[in-house]
């Protein structure tokens, strides 16, 4: 049987058919954003979603993930956009799941950065499967920021709150890096996402759809991507 294709495969067109890191600070918005999604699952890390009205499934420990992911796999059911909020949280349980299985206390316990590599290794195997399969994929998680040393000076970036190791794995992949925050403009506080990079925040946007900021709201941000109209403009007084 021949494994090469014969014709060049066309871009996606659904917003469900990208993965996305969406990342902000606390209570900005990330989750209601999330909510108006198409038929969306949560699987939720995290308390948080009391004041949404959503499917919700809590996932406190890895081996419930691995539990869900394979219901999820399986089919059969409405959802359409899996939610999961935090990733942060969802690293941490991958973390205690591995070191547990090695009966290790901490991922530098065994030499050569192996206990490191072995949970990177599981997040991303499972994440890559969940990523795969015919359903949007998000994924939620808080802001740091952190120094950054340059040629000529130090300056403060925005990332995700990921530990590195997760957080390489999860920007290297992912199709739309969202930031969300607060700006202040002429006409007061305005809650934006943030969509093209920058050397103060992590963000990008591989399907170029989307300008390089959004206002914090599913509507525009969905129009924005399928080109139905001009989102509002916004002219923030600090980039």
């Amino acid at each position: 049987m021949a494994l090469l294709p014969t014709e060049k495969r066309k871009p996606k067109q659904r917003l469900e058919d990208y993965s996305i890191l969406l990342y902000g600070t606390w209570k900005i918005g990330k989750s209601t954003f999330c909510s108006q999604m198409d038929n969306p699952l949560f699987l939720a890390t995290e308390p948080g979603l009391e004041a949404l009205e959503v499917y919700e499934v809590k996932i406190p420990d890895w081996k419930t993930f691995l539990n869900v992911c394979a219901e999820i796999q399986q089919g059969g059911h409405p959802f359409k956009t899996i939610v999961i909020d935090t990733v942060d949280n969802l690293w941490k349980a991958c973390s205690e799941y591995v070191r547990n299985k090695l009966g290790i206390m901490h991922e530098s316990d065994l030499v050569y950065g192996k206990g490191w590599a072995m949970v990177r290794d599981e997040f991303f195997r499972v994440l890559r499967k969940l990523a795969l399969l015919p359903y949007g994929l998000v994924m939620t998680s808080h802001v740091d920021l952190i120094e950054v040393k340059t040629r000529t000076s130090t300056i403060t970036k925005a990332v995700p709150t990921i530990p590195k190791t997760g957080r390489e794995i999860i920007l290297g992949w992912v199709d739309m890096i969202l930031y969300a925050e607060t700006i202040v403009t002429d006409d007061g506080e305005v809650r934006i996402i943030r969509t093209k990079p920058s050397e103060n925040w992590e963000a990008g946007d591989r399907t170029k759809r989307l300008p390089p900021v959004v206002p914090l709201d599913f509507e525009a941000f969905k129009n924005a991507f399928y080109g139905k109209h001009q989102t509002e403009t916004i002219n923030p007084n600090k980039e």
